[in-house]
């Protein structure tokens, strides 16, 4: 995202996550409000991806979906307890707004979207 204010936002979940983890409440707010800020660039995918995130969040008072890896799962492809650090997945999503300029991060917020609708 390109706006100043969504940038600091992203920086303060980050930082949040850092220091007190999945903290729901106020983390549902913030990624609210980065929704709008999507909204309002017209961004669908972000849109969306935030929008299934936070209800991810209330849902399981967690963020369940792992960390995207280009290791392939185990061979079922099912993923293990050992895969799914919430945090850091999370952070790795939220980071992904940052530059959306970057074909890397559409395609990984894509398969986010995919992995959020499927759960």
């Amino acid at each position: 995202m390109e706006n100043k204010k969504a940038i600091k936002l992203i920086d303060k979940i980050l930082e949040n996550l850092d220091e007190t983890g999945i903290n729901t409440d106020a983390l549902i707010e913030d990624i609210k409000a980065l929704r709008v800020y999507a909204l309002e660039a017209q961004i669908p995918l972000v849109v969306k991806v935030l929008r299934l995130t936070y209800e991810h969040i209330e849902a399981n008072e967690s963020f369940l979906i792992p960390i995207l890896d280009d290791e392939p799962l185990d061979e079922e492809g099912v993923v293990t307890e050992a895969d799914t650090n919430p945090v850091e997945s999370l952070k790795y999503l939220i980071s992904l707004l940052k530059n959306l300029n970057n074909k890397m991060n559409i395609a990984d917020l894509k398969e986010y979207r995919d992995l959020l609708n499927n759960y």
